[in-house]
């Protein structure tokens, strides 16, 4: 492996583990308690910009827009639908007319996730949730 490999590996290992961190969940409404979309499960999804509940590991749809919108929740991420199952990301997290600020209380709690594609059994959603893990 060449250096310059190397360095790629470890800047988005480090990029995926930067999202699974708890201060990450204060950045959006609702963080703590995102629903845990899979079957026979009442938890949350504690690494909500990842592919995996707990965290680490590849970002899911929600994680990679969330980057893109610097880490920071924006009327553009709010009202995007990341993971295209016909609702905003604001609405998923209880934020459904995008007014909420860091520290401040959401509008509602959070009604489903916002980077995995529900009802995950759907055609559409299935495709989408590919990496999805729910072990």
């Amino acid at each position: 492996m060449s250096s310059k490999s190397a360095i790629v590996l470890v800047i988005c290992s480090l990029g995926s583990l930067a999202l699974a961190h708890p201060s990450f969940m204060d950045l959006i409404p609702n963080g703590h308690m995102v629903p845990d979309p899979c079957p026979n499960t009442s938890d949350f999804w504690v690494g909500v910009g990842h592919n995996n509940r707990t965290g680490g590991g590849i970002a899911n749809v929600f994680g990679a827009d969330f980057l893109k919108n610097n880490m920071t929740w924006t009327s553009a991420l709010c009202t995007a639908d990341s993971d295209i199952d016909g609702r905003s990301n604001g609405f998923e997290l209880g934020d459904p007319d995008c007014k909420w600020t860091p520290g401040g209380t959401p509008e509602t709690k959070a009604v489903s996730h916002p980077g995995v594609c529900e009802p995950m059994n759907t055609k559409t959603c299935m495709a989408v949730n590919l990496n999805i893990r729910c072990i």
